[in-house]
């Protein structure tokens, strides 16, 4: 590998890596829409908040992944946010 790809794969890895960041603070700021709708009405579509885990764990599972070298137990940690995640949106909007 050139030093210039090394230097675009740590770029893009930084890159990745803020916005795994800005996504986990996203999935806890979502929880006060699923909090309103919970005082509000008990039939309110709760879906920001896992569609927003979601998203998080995929970003941070393809940081793992692409991360050189591989940050493998990020990566499968976060697997199971992505599954029930996607699982509880769809159930949400159903």
């Amino acid at each position: 590998m050139s030093n210039n790809e090394v230097k675009n794969s740590d770029k893009f890895i930084t890159i990745l890596g803020w916005i795994g960041t800005a996504l986990s603070v996203a999935m806890y700021v979502f929880y006060i829409d699923t909090i309103q709708g919970n005082l509000a009405s008990p039939e309110h579509d709760r879906f920001l908040q896992p569609l927003a885990a979601s998203v998080n764990c995929t970003v941070w599972t393809c940081y793992g992944l692409f991360k050189t070298p591989r940050d493998l137990p990020i990566a499968f940690a976060n697997v199971p946010g992505i599954i029930f995640g996607v699982a509880t949106v769809i159930s949400a909007l159903v």
